[in-house]
């Protein structure tokens, strides 16, 4: 019997701990609770918003790049932000780093990889890394350094 109930404390101390980490497994495992989710997306979006507005970013851009995340609260915090902005005079933070580039059409990708993969090294070029030369070539040294 003594066995027993120290089974029974030590599970019932143990099982807090045990348990305090199910949402993070939840999120994990894509069972998350709809409304939790919901309102993290939410408070997700309203920051983007507002860091949209501060970086002087157009709120149909945030839209663009941030697809993911609802329109209206990506638009209730670059409201929140941009009133704020004005009532403490703050002035836009230009971007340090440049703006990423727009990204590439797939179908133009796979045109440039076949490109690239049925043309040959020109003479006095190396194979690429990896590549073995074609045949009747004579095989090329690595330049020294």
């Amino acid at each position: 019997m003594k066995r027993s109930a120290i089974a029974i404390a030590i599970a019932l101390l143990a099982s807090p701990l045990l348990l305090g980490g199910c949402d993070q497994i939840q999120s994990k495992l894509g069972i998350e609770d709809p409304a939790a989710k919901a309102a993290k997306q939410e408070a997700e979006g309203k920051a983007v918003g507002g860091a949209c507005r501060q970086s002087g970013r157009a709120i149909e851009d945030c839209y663009s790049v941030y697809s993911w995340l609802p329109k209206d609260s990506v638009y209730a915090g670059w409201r929140e932000m941009d009133v704020y902005m004005r009532e403490n005079q703050i002035e836009t933070i230009a971007p340090v780093l440049p703006p990423a580039p727009p990204p590439e059409d797939p179908a133009a990708k796979k045109k440039k990889k076949k490109k690239a993969d049925g043309e040959a090294p020109k003479e006095g070029e190396a194979a690429p890394a990896g590549e073995a030369p074609k045949e009747g070539e004579a095989p090329k040294e690595a330049a020294k350094h």
